[in-house]
C-alpha cells in the first residue's frame, strides 16, 4: 500500500489496493474524503405581502390645518412626498399671505396709489382667476374687500364689534376689483387708489391644494386626499372604495355632518358662516363680506362646491354664498362639471341637479341663529 496526498483533498487518504477487496470500504473512504460539508441552504425568507393602507399626515399652513391621506403600500416614500407637498403649500403661502409684510401680496397693497409692483407668474395666475370670477359673479367675488381691514376683525385680532355705517361707507369706494391693474407682459400688478388692498383668502388655498396634489402625483401617488381648511381635493380611490367626504352641519356640533358624498377625481370646498364670527343681539356676523354692502353676507349659511379642481371650487363657494341659491345656481351653469349643495339663510337645502344622485342627506341641518 502506498500513500499519496490529494492536493484538493487537503490531506485525505486514498488507498491503492494490492489485491481484490470489497468495494464498500472504498466507497466509505471516498465519501469521508470531503472535509468541508456543504450545509443545506437556508430557506429564503419572503417578506409578507405589502398591504396598501391609508397613510395620513396633519400639519399647519396658510392659517389653517393641512391634511394629507395617501392610499399606498409605500409608507416611507409617501411621508417624504407629504413633506414636499407641504413645502409647496408653504412656498405659495409666503408669496400670497397678508400676514407677512414681505409677501408679494403685501408689497402690492403697500404700493397702492403708486407704481406697479413686479410679481411672479403664479401670483398673476391667481389674480387673473380672481378677475374672471369677479366678472362672472357680477362683482360679488372681489379680492379688494380687504379695504375693510380693521373695521371687521374676525381673525386673530377678533373682537365682537360692529363698525358704524359711516365707517363702512368710507371704505366702499375702495372696493372694486375691476380697478386692479394686471400686466402679464410686464409681470406687474397695481392698485390705483391709496387705501385699496387685496386678500386672496377666498382662492389661494384652492390653488395651493391643486399644486400640492400635483407634487404627490409627480412622485407616483395618485390615490390621495389633500385638504387645507375647507378646501379639499380627491384623486383616485381608497383601494376598491371611493373616498368619502362630509358636509358640515352649519349649526351642529363641530365635526358633525348633515350630508356625505363619495367622490373621485374632484375638489370639494365649503364656505360657511360658522368658521370665524360671532353672534350679537340675535344676529350672526361672520368673515364672508358682501362687497356691495361692506357687511357679512346674509343669503346662506353654507355653500359646498364639487368641481374638477380646487381653485374653481374655492372661488365658487364664496361667490355663491354671497349671491344666494337662485343667482348662485345660475353662476354654476357657467362651470361645467361643478355642482353645489347650499344651505340658505332659512336652513333649506338646495342641491344642484348634477349632485342629486351623489350627495346623501343624512338629516336636515340643525336649526339655530
Amino acid at each position: 500500500m502506498t500513500r499519496s496526498r490529494d492536493r484538493k483533498g487537503a490531506g485525505c487518504l486514498a488507498r491503492q489496493p494490492t489485491r481484490s477487496r470489497s468495494w464498500l470500504p472504498l466507497l466509505f473512504l471516498a465519501l469521508s474524503c470531503t472535509r468541508e460539508k456543504r450545509e443545506d441552504p437556508k430557506p429564503v425568507e419572503v417578506p409578507p405581502a405589502l398591504v396598501p393602507k391609508v397613510v395620513a399626515g396633519s400639519y399647519s399652513a396658510m392659517g389653517t390645518s393641512v391634511d394629507f391621506k395617501i392610499w399606498t403600500e409605500r409608507e416611507i416614500p409617501a411621508r417624504a412626498a407629504m413633506d414636499d407637498a407641504l413645502a409647496e403649500i408653504k412656498r405659495l403661502e409666503t408669496m400670497m399671505t397678508t400676514w407677512s409684510e414681505t409677501s408679494e401680496v403685501s408689497r402690492v397693497n403697500a404700493a397702492a396709489g403708486g407704481a406697479a409692483v413686479t410679481v411672479s407668474d403664479e401670483l398673476l395666475d391667481v389674480l387673473e382667476a380672481s378677475r374672471r370670477i369677479h366678472d362672472e359673479s357680477k362683482g360679488v367675488f372681489d379680492i379688494t374687500f380687504y379695504a375693510f381691514k380693521g373695521l371687521w376683525r374676525f381673525d386673530h385680532d377678533g373682537v365682537n364689534e360692529i363698525p358704524s355705517d359711516d365707517a363702512i361707507k368710507s371704505r366702499l369706494a375702495l372696493v372694486d376689483g375691476k380697478k386692479l391693474e394686471l400686466d402679464r407682459k410686464a409681470k406687474t400688478a397695481r392698485l390705483p387708489l391709496k387705501g385699496m388692498a387685496i386678500n386672496l383668502g377666498g382662492i389661494a388655498k384652492g390653488y395651493a391644494v391643486d399644486r400640492a396634489a400635483a407634487v404627490l402625483a409627480k412622485q407616483g401617488f395618485t390615490d390621495v386626499v389633500v385638504q387645507a381648511g375647507g378646501d379639499l381635493l380627491v384623486r383616485g380611490r381608497k383601494g376598491q372604495d371611493p373616498w368619502r367626504v362630509g358636509i358640515r352641519d352649519p349649526r351642529g356640533a363641530e365635526g358633525e355632518f348633515f350630508a356625505i358624498a363619495p367622490i373621485r377625481d374632484a375638489a370639494f370646498s365649503t364656505a360657511g358662516d360658522y368658521e370665524r364670527g360671532f353672534v350679537k343681539d340675535g344676529v350672526r356676523y361672520h368673515h364672508i363680506l358682501d362687497p356691495r354692502t361692506g357687511r357679512p353676507a346674509t343669503a346662506c349659511r353654507s355653500v359646498t362646491i364639487l368641481a374638477p379642481d380646487a381653485l374653481t371650487a374655492d372661488e365658487l363657494d364664496d361667490a355663491i354664498f354671497i349671491l344666494g341659491p337662485d343667482e348662485g345656481m345660475k353662476l354654476l351653469d357657467k362651470h361645467p362639471g361643478a355642482g353645489a349643495v347650499v344651505v340658505d339663510k332659512d336652513n333649506k337645502v338646495h342641491v344642484s341637479p348634477s349632485l342629486k344622485d351623489v350627495v346623501q342627506i343624512l338629516h336636515p341641518p340643525t336649526p339655530g341663529i
